[in-house]
């Protein structure tokens, strides 16, 4: 896919069916659903795709146990049978990850125990592992850096795990296939009215500086923490419909957490979750949950945030954490539906989601998450065809095998997410024998994977490659920071840029790294 074949395609002057305003995973699976209907689809991110929330989730495919025992079993129930889809139609990309909750009072075995079988006997056939309560033993077995004194065992049971950026990328390209246009770093500047009705959106190329109005039956604002700026844009009265959220997560060194078994602390001392997840080689543990006032472009978590993931962690784990063990420290906005709002306690709301339709025919869809995406998508496309008088047309989605698919597990994880395409990129290497050189000696990434993404996978930005194409910077801020000017380089072959794109990409990019540094 290229980036100047796609923004000339969206440059056309033709009516489009459907325009979805964001390129997170919200905005990505409602136009893959507009574009498997049939519909004529456009989508376009102000940013890279999945740049903002979206690339900074937990990394996990999953029911949402916690809300189990806030009651909310048919949300839980959905949310299974999502998780199970994804994990049928991408199985290059969800993988079963198996998770401890550890017991360290008398009551918290059986109790968590009951509460995931409960979660298993919702997901039914769908299941990824049943559940069970096991002992001291089996517990220090799968995680041998968990905390002994006071161990009374705990449970084991089974979730999904993904990686965020690499699934959005694959579910574009899938919509592609399908005939939709797709462009990244173009922004929606203004809407287009006619007769009363929103009818096109005015857009600004933000690399090239272009501005046109791409006309459309329908537009639906999928801009996340964004969306009541796009309503702004429709109606300056509206009032907000999102509540905002900062969830920040820390990396840390597989030394932590050796093995491939999580761990789950269903409540911590101020009732949030806390996870410590084996990923791409290290170890990811998050998440607070801090209610925001503003969206920002970059988030990053507090200083207290940082404190409370390491002292938490300590806790769980033999070896202590200390803030210069932590390799890469970032944050994601959540954007909530307000309709769930009362308490001011963003812990409390509902990742569910919510489709609503102005005055003027713009629709909204905010919440939900990626393991919902498809269904997100889907309900916000029956709202918006039935919004434009769009002929019918039935949902491809929950059947359907995205791009790349393959259930082969290939030996390395970063070149198992390309599926089917792993061969090709390899094969740059082979042209080029300088692009089978690592990005940096502690990741597993290759220059090659620069090449592809300049290429093929529309990245415009180094930030583009090290944070998304590859997790390079959201693993190891420094190794990101050294790794820049050899990819840097790499991507100006491939995009025709000379030496001052690669210093200017640079010097920008480690401003950005500095925000992922704990050392800053």
């Amino acid at each position: 896919m290229s980036r100047d074949r796609m923004l000339e395609r969206a440059m056309q002057m033709r009516p489009w069916d459907v325009i979805v305003v964001g390129g997170g995973c919200t905005g990505i699976a409602t136009a893959l659903d507009a574009a498997g209907r049939g519909y004529r689809t456009l989508l376009v991110e102000r940013r890279d795709f999945t740049g903002g929330t979206s690339s900074r989730s937990t990394k996990l495919i999953h029911g949402g146990v916690r809300y189990l025992r806030q009651g909310r079993v048919q949300m839980v129930y959905r949310a299974l049978r999502e998780r199970h889809r994804l994990w049928r139609n991408a199985p290059h990309l969800v993988d079963s990850l198996p998770l401890v909750v550890p017991a360290y009072r008398w009551w918290e075995r059986p109790y968590y125990g009951v509460g995931l079988m409960v979660y298993d006997a919702l997901a039914g056939r769908r299941g990824l592992g049943r559940s069970r309560v096991v002992g001291r033993r089996e517990c220090r077995r799968r995680v041998s850096t968990l905390e002994r004194h006071g161990l009374r065992g705990g449970v084991l049971y089974h979730d999904g795990q993904f990686d965020d950026s690499r699934l959005g990328w694959t579910l574009l390209r899938t919509a592609a296939n399908f005939g939709a246009v797709v462009v990244n770093y173009t922004a929606a500047v203004a809407l287009r009215a006619s007769r009363g009705r929103i009818r096109g959106v005015r857009l600004r190329d933000r690399v090239g500086g272009n501005e046109w109005v791409a006309l459309g039956a329908v537009v639906i604002n999928a801009t996340g923490p964004s969306a009541d700026a796009i309503r702004g844009l429709d109606d300056a009265r509206d009032g907000s419909g999102v509540v905002l959220s900062r969830g920040a997560h820390i990396v840390v060194s597989s030394a932590f957490l050796p093995g491939d078994t999580a761990v789950l602390v269903p409540s911590t001392d101020d009732g949030r979750v806390l996870f410590a997840i084996p990923w791409h080689g290290h170890v990811l543990i998050g998440t607070t949950d801090v209610p925001v006032a503003e969206p920002a472009s970059e988030p990053a978590p507090a200083a207290a945030e940082l404190d409370y993931l390491i002292d938490h962690a300590s806790r769980y784990l033999t070896r202590p954490l200390a803030r210069s063990d932590v390799l890469s420290a970032w944050a994601g906005l959540r954007s909530l539906a307000a309709v769930d709002a009362g308490t001011g306690d963003t812990a409390t709301l509902s990742r569910d989601h919510a489709v609503s339709v102005s005055r003027r025919g713009l629709v909204t869809v905010v919440g939900g998450k990626w393991t919902t995406c498809r269904k997100v998508g889907q309900d916000a496309v029956d709202v918006a065809a039935e919004v434009a008088g769009l002929s019918p047309a039935p949902p491809v989605t929950a059947r359907l095998r995205v791009h790349g698919y393959s259930r082969r597990k290939a030996v390395r994880v970063p070149w198992r997410a390309y599926g089917s395409e792993a061969g090709a990129v390899r094969a740059l290497e082979a042209a080029d024998d300088s692009l089978a050189t690592l990005m940096h000696p502690s990741l597993p990434y290759r220059l090659s994977q620069a090449a592809w993404a300049a290429r093929h996978e529309m990245a415009v930005r180094v930030e583009d490659v090290l944070a998304r194409r590859t997790r390079t910077l959201f693993l190891n801020a420094r190794a990101a920071v050294a790794a820049a000017p050899e990819v840097a380089r790499v991507m100006a072959v491939e995009l025709g840029h000379g030496e001052s794109w690669v210093e200017n990409e640079v010097r920008s990019f480690r401003a950005l790294a500095e925000r992922y540094d704990p050392a800053r």
